[in-house]
């Protein structure tokens, strides 16, 4: 399995988990739980990209 791979298969898992515990997709979403699920976003782009960078190497 290529570490990306591995990479946005936590990703999904994070977001599952946001999901079902945190209500991260209700209607009623505070803003700190929108800023929660754009951090966890930023940190899965800046994962992703150090991954394909050390691919290139």
């Amino acid at each position: 399995m290529s570490k990306s791979s591995l990479v946005i298969i936590i990703y999904i898992i994070g977001l599952a988990i946001g999901a079902l515990f945190l209500n991260l997709w209700s209607a009623e979403t505070s803003p700190q739980k929108a800023l929660l699920g754009l951090a966890w976003t930023a940190i899965f782009l800046i994962a992703l990209f150090y991954v394909e960078k050390d691919k290139n190497e």
